[in-house]
């Protein structure tokens, strides 16, 4: 109750309500669950904390005192909605509810069912939390549910990259903000969220997936946690909370060359945008010729990142190499990554900051870590959903409305793999797992078999 009392002030304080709705809610908050008529309730949201004996013990000892037809919805974020309808009566009647924190402000709420929820349940509570103005999506029990799930590779590969040393937290965060158009960067929002809180939701994913080494947990976050240094709750996390600290500050790169002349060989896939770009830029000649989907710069290979480091495409074209990461809208992105290969030297490097700052960019400059920031990210994020669809745990659709509804993403999963291409995707997956060895890049089948699908619909498209 204290609280609700708290919440509520400080949404008077913000004049989000009045006094009035504020009494007028806490009237119809009881203290007791037996204040009431229970004999004529209809819905039950069990919001008890992650524990499963917990929420059993509670719900067993309220269910006999429930009407044959009441729905008991349960709140939990991580735990098996059909492993707990299955120590109840009514398994039938149980059903997953899963509002995001803090609910009164955002509005998407995963609907559950377990095995043995009925689709009558599952639908009334999908009009129900509809009608109360929420963004309702349907999935299947598994540990995460939608976005717990599909989220993962957003914090991992930055805890990668960090334990990697290819940029500093403030750098990984604005890259992936000014570049990859999120809201906010990774480190920033486990600061937010909790360090300990993102961390034991990673562990829970990882040994509900049976130690999946897509979900692997971060020695660099367990040395935050380790140390109390938790995020925002505590004063420090990635960044310094605390009164007077000094704010972290962003590598940039600058001093490069404008070049005369751009030369486009062939298609540049997510980055054909750039042409346009190009094209309206003063000063800068713009030819064009068959390729492999590379731009030329005065001897130097500008090429987005495909999920390799810089220095190995280096290797094989015998020239020098720099690399672009990817980015939400080349047009509208404030920012552009770049990675150099260990061939190309500091003038090379000066000719692709040139070519991006002439287009309005400012340039951070990563170390040459396969698939960079944005990319990898994306191609993680791309292969978990189709994944989670393959596997019937949700609809397309209903991944993407999570993603952008319940943390903000600029696009849904499966809408990111469309802008790249499945296939661009699959090809950075290779790539990344070539280069680290590990099954955690490994191609999911839901991603093959998006990319077949894709493949055919093209073929039968050219055919007519």
């Amino acid at each position: 109750l204290a609280m609700i009392r708290q919440s509520l002030a400080k949404r008077v304080a913000r004049g989000k309500l009045s006094d009035l709705e504020r009494d007028a809610v806490l009237a119809r908050v009881l203290k007791n669950m037996l204040e009431g008529d229970i004999a004529e309730v209809g819905l039950v949201i069990e919001v008890i904390y992650e524990d499963l004996e917990a929420k059993v013990s509670v719900l067993s000892a309220l269910e006999p005192l429930l009407p044959s037809d009441t729905i008991v919805a349960t709140n939990t974020s991580s735990l098996s909605v059909t492993a707990l309808a299955g120590r109840l009566q009514r398994p039938e009647r149980v059903v997953g509810m899963h509002f995001f924190n803090p609910a009164t402000v955002l509005p998407l709420v995963e609907v559950v069912s377990g095995h043995a929820t009925a689709t009558s349940v599952a639908q009334t509570i999908f009009a129900t939390a509809l009608s109360w103005g929420r963004v309702p999506v349907s999935c299947r029990s598994t540990p995460g549910f939608i976005v717990n799930r599909v989220a993962r590779p957003f914090y991992g590969e930055a805890l990668r990259l960090l334990q990697e040393q290819a940029t500093n937290p403030a750098t990984l965060d604005a890259v992936m903000r000014d570049s990859g158009g999120f809201r906010m960067g990774p480190c920033e929002l486990m600061d937010l969220i909790g360090q300990d809180v993102n961390f034991a939701v990673t562990r829970s994913v990882y040994h509900a997936f049976y130690e999946d080494p897509r979900y692997k947990p971060s020695l660099v976050q367990k040395e935050l946690v380790d140390a109390g240094w938790l995020g925002k709750k505590s004063g420090r996390g990635f960044f310094d909370y605390r009164e007077g600290a000094k704010k972290a500050e962003v590598d940039e790169i600058n001093g490069g060359v404008p070049p005369e002349v751009v030369r486009v060989e062939g298609y540049l896939g997510a980055a054909h945008s750039l042409i346009a770009l190009l094209d309206e830029c003063a000063g800068v000649r713009v030819e064009h010729a068959a390729g492999d989907g590379f731009l030329r710069v005065d001897g130097l290979v500008l090429a987005l990142s495909d999920g390799r480091t810089a220095t190995e495409p280096s290797e094989l074209l015998g020239e020098p190499v720099v690399l672009f990461d990817l980015a939400l809208d080349y047009a509208a992105c404030s920012r552009v990554a770049l990675a150099s290969a260990a061939q190309a030297s500091a003038a090379d490097l000066a000719k692709a900051v040139g070519l991006f700052s002439r287009l309005g960019k400012r340039c951070t400059l990563l170390a040459d870590v396969p698939g960079m920031l944005v990319m990898r990210t994306v191609a993680m994020l791309v292969n978990e959903a189709a994944e989670a669809v393959y596997q019937g745990i949700a609809s397309a659709a209903s991944v993407d409305a999570a993603m952008c509804t319940g943390v903000n993403y600029p696009l849904g999963p499966m809408a990111w793999g469309q802008r790249v291409g499945f296939a661009a995707v699959r090809n950075t997956l290779k790539n990344l797992g070539s280069s680290y060895s590990e099954d955690r890049y490994r191609v999911s089948i839901g991603l093959q078999r998006t990319v077949q699908i894709e493949s055919s619909k093209l073929w039968n498209a050219n055919e007519h």
